[in-house]
């Protein structure tokens, strides 16, 4: 029961702060297309190096689905340096991961989370475009024929169109894809808390931390979303800021299944650049966020996780509730539901 108390007061504090996440997440998948991607991205020039690292920090596509939009942008014309700025700074953050840090943690750690993912990214494809120049050349699509003769007209979407969109692809497509992370890293957290003793990380060095948080991060993955509550909790635990900063950039934005993937779009050398710049600027950024944390900050770990309150305010409760219901949908539908129609296809 103690376990389920600190479960709940998790719940309360990340939810409704994730529910505005996939609001806004929708209302930029809504206004920043592919289209526009690729017209901001398909220059081999250094300024779109900036534009990829930057864009990519609110969009809200995870690791799974950010490899289709970088080769759909790669076919488009866009640079490896691009692409690869793009392919970091997006998993990296993200709105519904930049509003769970607010709500767990403190502003700081708010503004530097983003902030570094942009370097790490921006580093990254510096790197591609200086010495891994070669493009991987790839069939574009072909474009698609119309029957009929002349320029056609886009239909205009209504507004409450947009608004239906917004609201599908926010509680729809987004939190199904990061349910099944998301609903593992918030139980993980909370088991954290639950069961490490306080000041566990306290007796262990510097290094040792950051090590054992790169051996574990960079083959295996979890979303920027869910990896919040599991640095959270660990900070609780007495690890430090920067330590935790290290594992909310590594996790989202390596893992081997997209390493393999990726070899074939930017090359062997342009995979180890990526995974070098990330690794680089993350232990540049954790050893800076522990120095300002030990010289003008305070860590400030949200109340309901510390004292672990399980009466929340209304507006939280509901939103807690509506989360959960978000959360067994998401799984039903990309955990179940495929298993089950491959189960009744191998039955006929």
């Amino acid at each position: 029961m103690e376990y389920l108390s600190v479960l709940w007061s998790y719940l309360l504090v990340s939810a409704p702060y994730l529910l505005l996440g996939f609001i806004v997440s929708g209302v930029i998948n809504q206004f920043v297309p592919a289209e526009k991607l690729k017209s901001w991205l398909g220059a081999h020039k250094f300024s779109s190096i900036f534009k990829a690292s930057a864009v990519g920090v609110p969009l809200p596509l995870c690791s799974c689905s950010v490899i289709p939009t970088a080769v759909t942008l790669k076919k488009g014309g866009a640079s490896n340096a691009a692409t690869s700025a793009f392919l970091i700074s997006t998993p990296e953050s993200g709105v519904d991961s930049i509003s769970i840090t607010y709500a767990m943690m403190d502003l700081p750690m708010t503004i530097l989370r983003p902030l570094a993912a942009f370097c790490s990214a921006f580093f990254a494809g510096i790197l591609q475009f200086f010495f891994n120049k070669e493009e991987v050349v790839l069939e574009s699509e072909p474009e698609k024929k119309s029957c009929c003769h002349g320029k056609t007209k886009a239909k205009q979407e209504s507004f409450s169109e947009k608004l239906k969109k917004v609201f599908t692809f926010g509680f729809g497509k987004l939190s199904d894809d990061i349910s099944g992370w998301l609903t593992i890293g918030i139980l993980l957290g909370a088991l954290i808390d639950f069961v490490v003793p306080d000041n566990f990380f306290a007796n262990m060095g510097m290094l040792e931390n950051r090590l054992m948080i790169l051996a574990i991060g960079i083959p295996l993955y979890i979303c920027a979303s869910a990896s919040t509550p599991i640095a959270a909790s660990l900070i609780l635990k007495g690890l430090s800021p920067g330590s935790a900063l290290l594992l909310l950039l590594v996790g989202p934005a390596t893992n081997i299944s997209n390493i393999a993937v990726l070899q074939k779009y930017i090359g062997k050398k342009g995979v180890i650049l990526n995974i070098f710049s990330i690794v680089f600027v993350a232990l540049l950024f954790s050893f800076l966020v522990d120095y300002l944390y030990s010289t003008y900050f305070t860590i400030h770990i949200n109340e309901m996780l510390l004292h672990h309150t399980h009466e929340g305010m209304w507006w939280q409760v509901v939103s807690a509730l509506i989360l959960i219901a978000l959360l067994v949908k998401g799984i039903f539908n990309e955990e179940i539901k495929p298993r089950l129609g491959k189960k009744e296809a191998s039955c006929h």
